[in-house]
Order: C-alpha cells, then structure tokens, then sequence
C-alpha cells in the first residue's frame, strides 16, 4: 500500500538545498533527511532556474521576475481596457439622459 505523500515547507526545501551543496554529497542529505534524490535534485534545479520565486504554493505556476511582470503588467492592461469601455458605455448613457 502507498504511504501518504509527503509536503514539505518552503523553508525545509531551501535549507535541504543549501545543505545540499554545503556538504556536497548528496545522497548523505537524502539519508539524513529522509527525502528521495531525485526529489531533491528537483529541488536543487528549481531553486536554480527560478531563485526566489522557488516552491509557489499549490495551484501556482512558477515564474521567473520576467514573467511575474509581465503578467502584473497584463493584469493591468486588462483593467486599463475595461475602465475605457465603462466610460465609454457611460457617456453614451449621459447624452441620451440630458436630451442631445
């Protein structure tokens, strides 16, 4: 029978990484820490590739601050559009109100 999956903390992750390569043997960290290697090489390469944007919680996709920006920039532009076509909505509204 399957044991239950384990979830560690962001913080767990981080410091297995550093000990990880402060040690540099991995296989000795996996032992002492009771994780799997490629787990950790996982977590290794992530820590890598996205740096402090590592470990998103779950449900969230991992960005670099490239892609973080422009997604916040998206967002904004979305809102930007919306607020335009609301006045645009209004003041048709406003002219027929005042008789023109």
């Amino acid at each position: 029978m399957r044991s239950k999956p384990k979830h560690y903390t962001l913080e767990f992750k981080q410091k297995a990484v550093e000990l990880s390569y402060a040690k540099d043997n991995v296989k000795q960290v996996c032992e002492d820490l009771d994780v799997f290697p490629p787990v950790l090489y996982r977590w290794r390469k992530e820590l890598k590739d996205y740096g402090k944007n590592s470990f998103p919680c779950w449900g969230k996709p991992k960005m670099t601050d490239e892609e973080i920006e422009i997604d916040r920039l998206k967002k904004v532009e979305l809102e930007r559009d919306i607020l335009k076509k609301a006045i645009g909505i209004f003041s048709v509204s406003d002219k027929k109100n005042t008789g023109l």
